[in-house]
């Protein structure tokens, strides 16, 4: 691995002082990576951005996420992979025996015990059931970077009091991920009520106006409720990583 031979490069230029602490950490944080001719796989990005690359399963074959998960394992890094099926979660576990598959978020992960940084806590909110998987992929994401994460699903617009029936965990949480197919007008009521930003998830749930989740996207994007932000249709995984990193901000970290 290239990587590791540089990093062992740096490492002694160091310890013989020909340079600082500062140059070295600046070096490591941009390491080649690791060629496997159909994927280069960001070895060190855990250091750069602290959380490691995830493989994001579509559109890969078997063999290909295979020789992805083999490398990782020699070179003993995290493994997470989105939008996994069954099949490949029993793929993995040949090469990666540790690791656990979270079906509703469609995720594999080694799943370590990470520290939870404080109190502050995300809150999950899925308009309804059909929103779950992509609300659970933000859950589970936000949960292994060392979040406290809280769940409140299906509490929709169509009955909007179930969601004022839990008002207090509505106005407790540090962060809240908003997760809504149909028209997607979640987002925006919560905008209206709480003080606390707001990452907004737009999902292809819906009947044919919907078209994929465009109407969601589109009435998400144009909320007048301040403090909403908007990622891409069905992307928990962004949602769940931008929330992490809010709810961390001013944390101390070991």
């Amino acid at each position: 691995m290239v990587a590791r031979r540089e990093i062992k490069e740096i490492l002694q230029k160091f310890q013989s002082g020909q340079i600082d602490i500062d140059t070295a950490l600046q070096r490591l944080r941009y390491l080649p990576y690791d060629n496997l001719k159909f994927a280069r796989l960001d070895s060190h990005r855990y250091l750069r951005k602290g959380f490691p690359e995830v493989i994001f399963c579509p559109g890969k074959s078997l063999e290909q996420i295979a020789k992805i998960a083999q490398r990782m394992k020699e070179n003993k890094e995290e493994f997470i992979a989105t939008r996994a099926t069954p099949e490949i979660y029993q793929l993995i576990k040949q090469y990666i025996p540790e690791v656990t598959y979270f079906p509703e978020a469609r995720l594999i992960a080694v799943k370590k015990k990470k520290i939870i940084y404080s109190d502050k806590f995300i809150l999950i909110i899925s308009g309804g059931t059909s929103d779950i998987p992509v609300a659970e992929e933000a859950a589970v994401i936000a949960e292994l970077m060392g979040n406290r994460v809280e769940r409140l699903y299906d509490v929709g617009v169509a009955g909007l009091h179930r969601l004022f029936d839990n008002k207090e965990k509505l106005f407790s949480a540090n962060v809240l991920i908003v997760v809504a197919g149909m028209e997607g007008a979640l987002p925006s009521v919560v905008g209206g009520l709480v003080d606390k930003p707001i990452i907004a998830v737009p999902t292809s749930v819906g009947y044919g106006a919907n078209f994929g989740g465009l109407s969601a996207l589109l009435t998400m994007l144009n909320s007048c409720a301040p403090g909403l932000a908007v990622v891409n249709i069905d992307n928990g995984f962004g949602a769940g990583y931008m929330a992490g990193l809010i709810n961390q901000l001013n944390e101390v970290k070991e």
